[in-house]
């Protein structure tokens, strides 16, 4: 045997155990119901996932809903491209070291929640995403039992996603995947500014 043919062999043979272990875990995953994904952490990419599988579901023909809690950009590329083919909305007044105001951001953030709840509570809707909740949750600008009530009692196949930092341990409990982002670098602390395409 060539030394080529001897690693081809050892890879062709470490691929095959692999994919006996991949399609074992494939068989046991048996159950077809809604999950809800929590993206958190400092980390660059949580909203960006996000939509990501928006155009996913997009793609496949799903009714996409998405409430954006605190952001009040309406110039996103996000916003240009999948508002078109989905229902978007845009319910802040922006970053809360901004406006600085608890009372005009609960109520702010209790009309995003109506709108969330109602989607929620459609059978319609397929996907809905719950963009940068978790801050209305740590400033206390919603019930969380309220919030983990209307999330836990959705139809059993839609799928919902939440994004946004230092989410509250309720909301790690109900979701069924849980990705924290975590920032090791990033361009804004080399005096990088935000950049269109990318930010936002």
């Amino acid at each position: 045997m060539t030394i080529n043919t001897e690693r081809n062999a050892r890879h062709s043979a470490r691929m095959a155990r692999k994919k006996a272990v991949i399609d074992a875990h494939i068989a046991q995953a048996s159950i077809d119901t809604g999950i809800m994904i929590l993206l958190t952490g400092n980390g660059k990419g949580k909203s960006s996932s996000a939509f990501g599988m928006v155009a996913r579901a997009i793609g496949h023909g799903l009714k996409v809903g998405v409430v954006q809690f605190i952001k009040n950009r309406t110039d996103t590329g996000e916003e240009a491209l999948l508002s078109k083919h989905c229902e978007w909305h845009v319910m802040g007044d922006g970053f809360t070291w901004e406006t600085q105001n608890f009372e005009a951001d609960k109520l702010k953030s209790e009309a995003a929640w109506a709108v969330a709840a109602r989607m929620l509570n459609d059978v319609s809707y397929d996907v809905v995403i719950l963009d940068e909740l978790t801050y209305c949750l740590s400033y206390n600008y919603l019930d969380k039992n309220i919030v983990i009530k209307d999330i836990e009692s959705r139809p059993e196949m839609q799928h919902v996603v939440v994004t946004g930092r230092a989410a509250v341990k309720e909301l790690h409990e109900i979701a069924d995947t849980v990705t924290v982002l975590n920032d090791e670098k990033h361009a804004y602390k080399a005096g990088i500014k935000a950049q269109k395409g990318l930010e936002w």
